[in-house]
């Protein structure tokens, strides 16, 4: 089997030390490449020349946006990537992904039961590739964009982006906080209104939105959020919206994502499981994030549930 590590060095808690235990592992089990990213892209790039090159296994050890960038880069020649959903039969042979958490949130690692500690991944992984294990899971699509746990426009992607101009090495729980209660407050581009279409359904209205491909949709330190609770990487997208951002709608909202396993309620709420496409367009441009990265602004977003789209050694 031939592999590649795609190493952040800048990801919250790799370490040289760790990377090199990781990859001497994997030497010992894999034909072994490893590469470590020193730009935004990087690891896209690496995954989609191990794609075109017929590599077996491309393994992440980074956060969130690093794996994301690799299933990017792992999907970029299929033809599910020119347009909104699509026959998973069309994506065809990929290499498979692995996954060693070396972020701070690390959601679709932990989604899928692999350890937060970076040793105990690895001890995971070469367990799964001793024993020929791994899961098929779906994924979501949007402006032609992957995503693996979440992708939204409004309020969550104002957050993003105010948190991706002060993270660095101490990306934390309370950085998130002050960075949503500041969005909250003083939004960047104020609050357009926002109209939701879903196949079969009424279009409705809402001033944020927040689309999961899995449960929780994301975690505040050690604590789930939890938004669309069914959704899994089985099922379709789960739309989370909210028409109104009182402070009484927000604070009722916020308590419930944060109950295990809530089943969030409210008049203001807007919400649908396991949907195959949603669209959102916005009546003036808003930020959009895919996967805790910010992509940029949008006044439309296609959202498309791509069934076993990918193989992840698990």
């Amino acid at each position: 089997m031939r592999a590649i590590l795609v190493v952040n060095p800048q990801a919250t808690s790799t370490t040289a030390g760790g990377r090199d235990v990781l990859a001497h592992a994997l030497a010992s089990q894999v034909k072994l490449d490893v590469v470590e990213t020193d730009y935004r892209g990087h690891a896209m790039a690496v995954a989609r020349s191990a794609a075109r090159d017929g590599i077996d296994l491309v393994v992440a050890h980074g956060g969130d946006g690093t794996v994301n960038e690799v299933v990017n880069g792992l999907l970029a020649d299929t033809e599910t990537s020119g347009r909104g959903g699509g026959d998973p039969a069309e994506i065809g042979h990929i290499p498979a992904l692995g996954v060693v958490p070396g972020g701070s949130a690390n959601v679709f690692a932990r989604a899928l039961g692999i350890s937060a500690d970076s040793f105990e991944a690895t001890h995971q992984l070469l367990n799964a590739l001793e024993n020929d294990r791994s899961r098929r899971v779906g994924l979501g699509l949007a402006d032609g964009h992957w995503f693996t746990f979440n992708a939204g426009l409004g309020w969550d992607a104002d957050v993003v982006g105010r948190v991706a101009k002060r993270r660095g090495k101490q990306t934390t729980a309370g950085l998130y906080l002050r960075a949503a209660v500041r969005s909250y407050f003083r939004p960047p581009l104020g609050r357009p209104a926002l109209t939701i279409r879903i196949p079969g359904e009424e279009p409705a209205e809402a001033l944020t939105a927040f689309v999961s491909n899995t449960d929780p949709w994301s975690y505040l330190g050690q604590r789930a959020v939890h938004l669309n609770p069914g959704c899994s990487f089985e099922t379709g997208l789960g739309l989370f919206a909210l028409n109104g951002l009182g402070l009484p709608t927000v604070f009722k909202h916020v308590r419930q994502a944060l109950a295990t396993k809530s089943n969030q309620r409210g008049r203001r709420l807007v919400r649908h499981d396991d949907v195959p496409m949603i669209r959102i367009d916005a009546a003036e441009p808003v930020n959009f994030q895919v996967d805790g990265d910010l992509v940029g602004q949008r006044t439309r977003v296609e959202f498309f549930s791509v069934p076993d789209a990918l193989s992840v050694i698990v």
